[in-house]
């Protein structure tokens, strides 16, 4: 467990990779998921790299995968998912995978162009079936309307020239063209109005819908089109109204003038619409057969090429030897794991079939190196929160073991409810129980996969809710009456100072127990706080006290515990001067002030009982006077004998921590590098010798310098100059910011107290508001009703209490950590190690 408490060992380390044998060598490196290279070749650009070609030919492979892949998901087919993890194809093996891909990629397009124009021509024929079929519609009405208006000559006329136009002989009317087509629905309108316009009204239109959508060949839509005839005269006419057909793509379709050949015309449509369906559903058949062939095997293709491709963009980071016949690579990796890394390249150099094997060699670097932290599947929360925040610098102290414990119990101090805490632990255990199942289905749902990812945190949070809900005796803002209150009334009528009559008690609307009376408080409660405070008309009041007091104990020793944890970092990083001018004045600064109100707090706590209560001072004014030296008001009791004389003492010893941590230091630092500035130049004419800093030197030089920010890559530049006054506002920056912020953190931590009455106040109004309602109604419709309004209870509940205030306690509990915490001792300048990994890939998150 010591590598959770700091993060791993790195070094940096030099591989030395035949060229035949680094392939299979980068691509064991990637299944193992421990080395994370650096780019040898910043300077050389991408298109000027070795392996350039083949990233292409992975690239196109790529795309003609993910083409495949969208015509699968356009024929809702499903993609099999086995869980398998390919081996990664050799080098050799790619010119088969492109024959394959390109061969599915040309028989899917030829399909697809097919179908397209197999679908057109079906298009056609439909409408022109439509066609025919209301063209014929109109010409029989017509021809019924010239039957019943043979009176009208006029009428006669007009239908005779619409009825046979081609049987008109010498002296009857102007003969009467027209064309017919098909136009979107939506557009009939406006292509009426503009014919009208443009013809001057002497065309004659009618247009009928058609009840069933077509399918656009290109787009796959339905779309709604309305079949129409336009009669006109001579040929200008017919020009314009053609102009006019394009400009609102409608589709004309040549149309017989008599009954008889649209007859024969429509038989032949109809002959052609069968055969072409036939062709259209084998062609379809066939297109579905080789999607579902590719649907098996599409997921494995992918990881093959993308492991490749990845494979070649880490030899593009390489650097290659004058005699082309060795790569040369530089990776961080944990020392922990260098056996593993080295069992690696052996496998890798046996699989290319190389007989030179690979060397891999420790180099020594002043470069900061890249922070890997081991999780598991527990600790992975856990540690997303500390990093959210910042990465930790290199080897300090990791705060994610502490937040384990820390971060859920301060959430549950907040949303404590007994009732709560286990539907939020129900919640939590179904997510761990059916964890394997829930992983295997891949879930898009970006809102579940961020609450399924921390669901070892919310079960903690569960747990730690039911625990404080107890203490609180708390559930549903109702009290649990495990032992039975210590609280009695009975006796106090046998008591002879009791003063309560049968007339009081049946007129007197509120009563107050009296705890000095014997026998009406009978000891503590057990566990928790007492249930008879729920039905106490001061309930608020005592709760307030108790819970705030609290908040301020849990508080100031989670900040105490985070100055301890300085300690270890100054330790381990061997900085004696930070222990003694800083760690020591800190501690005494806030243990003086912060920790003696715990102290009173707790002495408080004990030292008064019921008899007494009444005496006990205000601490607030105590500690008010303790800074003031104000002990001239005889009416405040003292808490205990000596209480002077030690105030004034701890707050003399917090004020002189202040010139310790502000002058000190600066001074010293100052000094030593004289020193070390008088005994590198002495005895040597001034000139100046050595090997250059050490760390301890290069602190004194760079003091409070960020050196741990540095990029990876980037080589930590050491100065031989020493600013005396950045140091000294360094050092008051910090000395200001952790004098001020022991109080305002320490404020800061109510917070602890206002949810957690916000929360028990939100709890107790859904109850007397909604359920109450519910249960107040005695009759059978009662019953009825609360079915209904405990529905709703239910669902105010979830959705205000567990989720919103929820949240709201996870928010408030994250910045306890982030600022009151972590400001202690965690730098948080460090970047991440991220290493070469086919473990995405696998997980099918290849575009991360």
């Amino acid at each position: 467990m010591g590598e959770l408490f700091r993060s791993e060992e790195m070094t940096l380390a030099q591989l030395f990779l035949q060229s035949e044998a680094a392939y299979c060598c980068v691509s064991e490196l990637g299944e193992l998921g421990k080395v994370q290279f650096r780019d040898l070749n910043p300077d050389v650009n991408v298109f000027q790299r070795k392996f350039v070609n083949e990233v292409r030919r992975c690239e196109e492979m790529d795309r003609k995968l993910r083409f495949v892949e969208k015509e699968i998901k356009k024929a809702s087919i499903p993609i099999l998912d086995t869980g398998e993890n390919p081996e990664v194809p050799f080098p050799r093996d790619m010119i088969d995978l492109e024959a394959n891909f390109e061969k599915i990629e040309n028989e899917l397009k030829e399909i697809n162009t097919n179908q397209e124009a197999l679908k057109r021509n079906f298009l056609e024929l439909t409408e022109l079936k439509f066609i025919l079929r209301k063209t014929q519609q109109f010409f029989d009405e017509a021809q019924l309307h010239h039957h019943q208006q043979m009176a009208d000559p006029d009428l006669l006329e007009e239908s005779s020239s619409l009825l046979e136009p081609s049987e008109m002989g010498r002296g009857a009317p102007l003969r009467l063209g027209f064309v017919a087509g098909v136009i979107n629905r939506e557009r009939i309108p406006t292509f009426e109005r503009m014919l009208w316009r443009v013809c001057r009204g002497n065309v004659f239109l009618r247009q009928a819908e058609i009840e069933n959508p077509l399918e656009d060949p290109v787009t796959g839509d339905s779309v709604h089109k309305s079949v129409f005839i336009i009669f006109f005269q001579g040929d200008q006419l017919k020009n314009r109204v053609k102009k006019i057909c394009e400009g609102f793509r409608a589709s004309l379709y040549p149309c017989p003038e008599t009954p008889q050949e649209r007859k024969e015309m429509a038989a032949g449509v109809n002959t052609r619409i069968d055969d072409l369906q036939m062709v259209l559903n084998q062609t379809e058949d066939h297109r579905q057969r080789v999607l579902q062939a590719a649907a098996k095997t599409i997921r494995v293709w992918f990881i093959k090429v993308r492991k490749m491709k990845a494979i070649y963009h880490t030899l593009n980071l390489c650097n290659i030897d004058v005699t082309q016949k060795c790569l040369i690579a530089e990776v961080w990796c944990p020392v922990a794991d260098l056996d593993s890394i080295q069992f690696a390249l052996r496998r890798g150099t046996e699989h290319s079939g190389s007989t030179v094997p690979s060397i891999l060699n420790r180099m020594q670097t002043n470069q900061t190196p890249p922070t890997y932290n081991k999780t598991n599947k527990f600790t992975y929360g856990f540690q997303n929160l500390v990093d959210a925040y910042g990465i930790s610098s290199y080897r300090e102290i990791n705060p994610a073991p502490y937040t384990i414990i820390t971060f859920p119990f301060l959430f549950a101090v907040m949303f404590g409810d007994f009732g709560h805490g286990i539907l939020m632990t129900l919640f939590a255990v179904w997510m761990v129980v059916r964890e394997s199942r829930i992983l295997s289905q891949k879930t898009d749902n970006e809102l579940f996969n961020m609450v399924f990812s921390g669901r070892y945190i919310i079960l903690l949070m569960g747990i730690f809710s039911v625990y404080t809900g107890l203490i609180y005796n708390d559930c549903f803002s109702k009290a649990l009456n495990l032992f039975g209150s210590s609280w009695s009334v009975r006796p106090m009528f046998t008591s002879p100072k009791a003063n309560w009559t049968e007339e009081l008690l049946k007129t007197a609307p509120v009563l107050q127990l009296n705890p000095d009376v014997n026998g009406v408080f009978n000891g503590p409660y057990p566990f928790g706080i007492d249930p008879i405070w729920s039905i106490a008309t001061n309930k608020l009041t005592f709760l307030n006290s108790f819970k705030m007091k609290m908040s301020v104990v849990l508080g100031i020793i989670h900040m105490l515990f985070g100055v301890t944890l300085s300690l270890l970092n100054h330790i381990y990083f061997k900085k004696p001067l930070n222990i003694y001018l800083g760690f020591i004045p800190e501690m005494i600064f806030m243990a003086s002030l912060f920790g003696y109100l715990v102290i009173l707090i707790l002495f408080k706590w004990c030292a008064y009982d019921a008899s007494t209560s009444r005496f006990a001072p205000s601490l607030l004014i105590h500690f008010i006077n303790m800074f003031l030296f104000n002990y001239s008001d005889t009416s405040l009791p003292m808490l205990y004998s000596g209480q002077k004389g030690l105030q004034c003492f701890l707050v003399v010893c917090a004020f002189l921590c202040v010139p310790w941590m502000l002058v000190l230091k600066p001074l010293m630092l100052r000094q030593q590098y004289l020193r070390r500035k008088h005994l590198g130049t002495h005895n040597f004419g001034g000139i100046r010798v050595g090997n250059g800093p050490t760390e301890e030197d290069a602190e004194i030089i760079q003091h409070d310098q960020l050196s741990m920010h540095s990029e990876e890559g980037e080589e930590p530049a050491v100065e031989e100059v020493f600013n005396f006054g950045d140091v000294v506002v360094n050092q008051a920056i910090h000395t200001i910011e952790y004098c001020l912020g022991c109080i305002s953190n320490t404020a800061s931590y109510l917070r602890l107290w206002a949810l957690s009455l916000a929360h028990a106040q939100l709890s107790e109004v859904l109850w007397t508001m909604v359920m109450h309602v519910g249960l107040n109604v005695k009759s059978l419709g009662g019953g009825i009703l609360l079915v209904f309004v405990f529905a709703a209870f239910a669902t105010l509940t979830i959705a205000i209490l567990l989720i919103m205030e929820g949240l709201s306690a996870f928010l408030h509990a994250l910045r306890l950590h982030w600022v009151e915490f972590q400001n202690k001792f965690y730098v948080g300048t460090g970047f991440k190690f991220m290493p070469f990994s086919f473990e995405t890939i696998r997980e099918g998150r290849f575009d991360d």
